[in-house]
């Protein structure tokens, strides 16, 4: 068994959590924070046999997107004024580990 713990883009939690569902995916899901940007996130954490990690690794890449988007620099500027700058967000950070035990009660 793998446990397989996704970190998608808030936008793109409804799509993955949808085809996960569809495809027979069970997964819980957590809201999660973004250090970086401090943006909204969703954290899946699904439990699977080894033979269906890439099934649901395909899923989660198929319905999270990476995009473009503007953010305050939190640089100042001499006015004391930020300016936006470009960064890509989005797709997903996905880990897979081991389980040496499952169950649901």
């Amino acid at each position: 068994m793998k446990l397989i713990f996704a970190i998608v883009n808030g936008d793109d939690s409804l799509p993955v959590s949808r085809a996960l569902t569809k495809a027979g995916f069970f997964a819980t899901k957590l809201a999660s924070t973004g250090s970086f940007l401090s943006a909204g996130n969703t954290t899946f954490l699904t439990c699977v046999e080894d033979h269906r990690v890439d099934a649901v690794i395909s899923i989660i890449r198929e319905k999270s997107h990476k995009r473009k988007q503007f953010v305050s620099s939190g640089a100042p500027l001499d006015s004391g004024m930020n300016f936006p700058v470009e960064v890509e967000v989005g797709g997903a950070t996905i880990f897979v580990t081991d389980v040496e035990r499952f169950e649901k009660a």
